[in-house]
């Protein structure tokens, strides 16, 4: 069994046809998927489709672009569902200082936000990161002495050096279609290097879809790509491989949080 770790089900691309995604992606083996809020206009919306399918589960956050939108109120509202079994985790939230659609402080204020809710509920955080990881560390190093907190880095793209300093911090790390570009030589090097036990994998669908589909719609069904690279860069089998992935997300996503 496949689990996607991170879609976007109520986004253009899927939410259209979403029958037919899901049934595309259970011919190959996908019997999970996490899907994932970014604002909150969303919320209902991704709540409604978990109900809807038995094997979506979700997660509730403010993207970084949307940070403007993080407040108690929000917060609040996040804590509303956090004793759903299909609830997973907080986020998606991080820092994103490449488009920096929200201001600097914005963002940060926003994750440390989702960071402490994140404490004091016990789920894993989403983490979106880009060109970010001197202020991201700075954030995790200082919340973590607080108290202690888990997730995933998704989509990563980042350094060796951020890499390991999440893997250090007990965080995953998640491999998107990312890794199948043919400009992808560093990145494809960091993720022969990340423990079997901390690997996850993920589509970000509708977007980033894997070679050779670049440059179409994504679907949850076309993480197979991503794992046959995966699983040759690693020289593992694939089967091997998916089981892992597959281990590592029922770990890292327990649902033991109590509020």
């Amino acid at each position: 069994m496949i689990i996607d770790s991170h879609c976007h089900l109520s986004y253009k691309g899927n939410v259209e046809n979403i029958d037919n995604v899901i049934q595309n992606a259970n011919d190959v083996d996908v019997m999970k998927f996490l899907n994932i809020a970014t604002d909150f206009d969303e919320f209902k919306n991704i709540v409604n489709i978990s109900n809807k399918y038995e094997n979506v589960y979700y997660t509730l956050g403010i993207h970084p672009h949307e940070a403007s939108q993080t407040s108690d109120v929000i917060i609040d509202e996040i804590k509303k569902y956090i004793k759903d079994p299909k609830m997973l985790a907080i986020g998606e939230t991080g820092l994103d200082f490449y488009y920096n659609h929200a201001e600097k402080n914005t963002q940060i204020r926003s994750l440390e936000m989702h960071i402490e809710l994140s404490q004091e509920t016990g789920l894993p955080l989403i983490i979106h990161m880009r060109d970010a990881e001197k202020e991201m560390t700075e954030v995790f190093n200082r919340k973590i002495k607080q108290k202690s907190f888990t997730g995933v880095i998704h989509c990563f793209t980042g350094s060796q050096k951020f890499a390991d300093k999440m893997l250090d911090l007990n965080f995953y790390i998640s491999a998107s279609g990312i890794i199948t570009f043919k400009k992808s030589d560093i990145l494809r090097e960091i993720f022969t290097n990340i423990p079997d036990n901390r690997l996850l994998v993920e589509t970000d669908s509708p977007y980033l879809s894997p070679e050779p589909l670049r440059g179409k719609i994504n679907q949850p069904s076309h993480i197979v790509h991503t794992l046959e690279l995966l699983a040759r860069i690693r020289n593992d089998n694939y089967e091997s491989l998916c089981l892992k992935t597959t281990n590592n997300f029922n770990n890292l996503f327990k649902k033991e949080a109590i509020i």
